[in-house]
């Protein structure tokens, strides 16, 4: 699965050597209980895109950490917005990404979760049309679908005048999407984060000045700061730097705590 890009872990362990995927794979690995990861790439100075978007930012070494999140997941999350802009296509792994995930008991693909307010989405886009897994979109009791995006995709309505990200993600999780992925855009970012949603976050930085103009990797109101641990640096030969910020895990229930639920 590598492409040979040399990624070299510096911290909390210096590694003598680049890490192969296998070794990137149990660095990002699954966690035991439900998760949200958010994965993001920004300029040393903190912007979110160079000429407008985020591919201008990323190179080898981050596309190779970008595949293998998205090999880990089991949805996919992005608003609809970025999908718009960043011209998402379907979802899909090559063979070997597959073969991994068919060996760990998952389905060959990631499923494709948008959240759309105003379900302003064009069934015909690729990311629909083409998708080897139908996606969903998480969207409002009031908004309208246009004409055919039904067809594409699950709708599930939670919130009447806004997307109530809490009770979609307690939805993907009963279809059995425990582990998801979160693309982007920064208000969403910032509206999950204002949710206390965020588990993990994922940031690669490229040794850029993009000066003044661009967004940060988050946008919206305002919200309470949360804690979370840094737990590893990863450092690529042209100066990429990838950080891994995640909770602690739940343990388990204390002997005779009675279930949850």
């Amino acid at each position: 699965m590598s492409d040979g890009t040399p990624i070299r872990r510096i911290w909390p362990t210096p590694a003598s050597g680049p890490l192969d995927d296998a070794e990137l794979t149990a660095l990002y690995a699954r966690a035991g209980s439900p998760r949200l990861r958010v994965n993001f790439v920004a300029s040393a100075d903190g912007a979110v895109t160079l000429d407008g978007y985020s591919a201008g930012l990323s190179g080898p070494p981050d596309k190779r950490v970008f595949g293998l999140l998205r090999m880990l997941c089991d949805g996919l999350l992005v608003a609809a917005g970025t999908l718009r802009h960043e011209g998402y296509r379907a979802v899909r792994l090559s063979e070997p990404r597959r073969a991994w995930r068919r060996a760990h008991g998952l389905a060959e693909y990631p499923t494709l979760v948008v959240v759309s307010g105003s379900l302003r989405l064009d069934p015909a886009q690729a990311a629909f049309a083409d998708a080897p897994v139908r996606p969903v979109v998480l969207t409002t009791e009031t908004a309208v679908a246009p004409p055919g995006l039904t067809a594409a995709v699950d709708l599930v309505r939670v919130g009447r005048d806004a997307v109530d990200l809490a009770a979609g993600l307690a939805d993907l999780r009963r279809r059995g999407l425990g582990q998801l992925l979160c693309e982007g855009g920064p208000h969403l970012f910032g509206a999950l984060t204002a949710a206390d949603l965020v588990d993990e976050l994922c940031l690669t930085i490229a040794p850029v000045l993009a000066g003044a103009g661009p967004g940060r990797i988050t946008a919206g109101p305002g919200s309470t700061p949360r804690s979370l641990p840094l737990r590893h640096t990863l450092a690529a030969a042209d100066g990429v730097l990838m950080l891994r910020y995640a909770r602690d895990e739940p343990g388990p229930p204390p002997a005779g705590a009675a279930p949850a639920g």
